[in-house]
């Protein structure tokens, strides 16, 4: 059996306790370690083999599932957030699919929870915006031309962006051409939740500036939209005049 599991956002008692557990009982570990933060291995057993895929091809990471499958072992691929999220894990499912291997997922926090939770924000503001655009930059790695960041800014809902620090310039004018205006809140969420977290808040116009004054050149969020500034609407949620299943709404 193959477990993919999300490492979390950073810090190391962010993982879930489902994903506690298939490391404390792999056989082997594949981490991330370009990203995920090293001190979840320390729940790793003394005899778990590990193996690190920032310097393995994706056919050397199947040939290392193939070994400890073979010998009935169980395999942690560790990524970091939570996999779904740009987490190149659709290619070693059909891998393993064709190879008959069986494997499972434990979802992870991705890092864009752990960025609102250290914005102390919530992406969702009655009456500001009731969407999350989850994006990045096309830089080396295209993408589909009707996602472009511009098309993605013209609805000015909350926009998380990943993969894109070193595209800064480039994305505050993609943003702005979309139609955010240049001094719309923004926020760059440097390795959320970690012990080195750093939170610079700015405007979309700010952007590049922001990053180059606090050193910040990869390994963040960049966090858009007027969730960040102080008007928004009350939720009807808890509103004594709105009625729901389990309240009468008082007049």
């Amino acid at each position: 059996m193959v477990n993919f599991v999300g490492a979390g956002c950073g810090a190391a008692d962010l993982i879930t306790v489902r994903g506690m557990r298939l490391l404390q009982q792999a056989d082997v570990i594949i981490y991330a370690g370009s990203l995920v933060n090293p001190q979840l291995l320390e729940y790793a057993d003394k005899n778990c083999k590990i193996y690190n895929s920032a310097y393995m091809t994706l056919d050397e990471v199947i040939d290392v599932m193939k070994e400890a499958e073979s010998h009935g072992k169980m395999t942690v691929r560790l990524h970091t957030g939570d996999p779904c999220l740009y987490g190149a894990v659709r290619e070693q499912f059909d891998r393993l699919n064709n190879l008959g291997i069986p494997f499972e997922v434990c979802p992870g926090v991705s890092s864009f929870c752990g960025a609102a939770a250290s914005l102390k924000a919530e992406y969702t503001l009655p009456g500001v915006s009731q969407s999350v655009i989850i994006t990045r930059m096309e830089g080396r790695t295209a993408v589909p031309e009707k996602e472009k960041i511009e098309l993605f800014a013209h609805h000015n809902a909350t926009m998380v962006i990943f993969l894109s620090t070193g595209l800064l310039p480039e994305l505050s004018a993609a943003l702005q051409k979309g139609g955010y205006s240049p001094d719309t809140p923004a926020a760059i969420v440097y390795k959320a939740s970690w012990a080195d977290e750093k939170i610079c808040r700015c405007t979309i116009d700010s952007l590049a500036g922001t990053a180059e004054k606090n050193n910040i050149k990869k390994t963040a969020l960049i966090c858009v939209g007027n969730f960040l500034g102080s008007d928004y609407s009350l939720s009807k949620l808890y509103d004594k005049e709105f009625e729901t299943e389990f309240r009468k709404a008082v007049k």
